[in-house]
């Protein structure tokens, strides 16, 4: 199946995009930092924040019940993408980023893989069983999509976690650690916001 990356007007993302083999949505203002950087298949929004349209573009009303990145992630659906990638989700409107954290949610109940990837995050939402690979020493959050999510058992981290439900309103889960080569949650009931810090920020 083929991979879909959507380009949002969040903090721009100065490292490298793999865009082989993927069709990438560029959302409104993310033209800015995204074009020249990455290819781009679609620009599509309703470009308020731009100030204007881009030649070929696809146009949505300014006032909406969905944002432009809802707009992308129906697009790549569309095009039957389950393995997506969502750079610029972050930074400036902290509303905003709450926002795209939902389109993991929303990706998930369809089936496909998304993560949002930043300078120091990347996060996703999943259930199951959720496995790191080579990734020791890397700290790791884990909270609930909703009011809770249970975690039957876990493997490989600094604090274990088992039988323990994650509730809204604690801040269980933050900061583990993964130590080992292999590493693993089982989520039995619910569902869960992945955190794992690529870069500790500087505070």
């Amino acid at each position: 199946m083929e991979k879909g990356i959507i380009l949002l007007n969040g903090a721009p993302f100065t490292e490298p995009i793999d865009a082989e083999g993927a069709y990438v949505v560029c959302c409104d203002g993310a033209l800015r930092w995204a074009e020249g950087n990455v290819r781009i298949d679609v620009k599509a929004g309703d470009f308020d924040s731009l100030g204007f349209v881009p030649e070929g573009a696809a146009v949505y009303p300014a006032e909406k019940d969905f944002t432009d990145g809802e707009i992308a992630l129906q697009i790549l659906f569309a095009r039957g993408c389950r393995t997506i990638e969502i750079y610029g989700g972050s930074g400036g409107r902290e509303d905003h980023w709450f926002g795209n954290l939902q389109l993991l949610y929303a990706a998930h109940r369809r089936g496909a893989e998304a993560s949002m990837i930043s300078r120091y995050t990347k996060i996703e939402c999943k259930s199951g069983e959720i496995v790191w690979l080579q990734k020791a020493g890397r700290t790791v959050s884990l909270a609930p999509v909703g009011m809770q999510a249970h975690i039957l058992e876990s493997e490989g981290l600094k604090y274990p976690l088992r039988d323990l439900t994650l509730t809204a309103g604690s801040c269980r889960g933050i900061s583990n650690v993964i130590q080992k080569p292999y590493a693993r949650v089982c989520c039995d009931r619910g569902a869960l916001f992945i955190f794992e810090v690529r870069e500790e920020a500087k505070w």
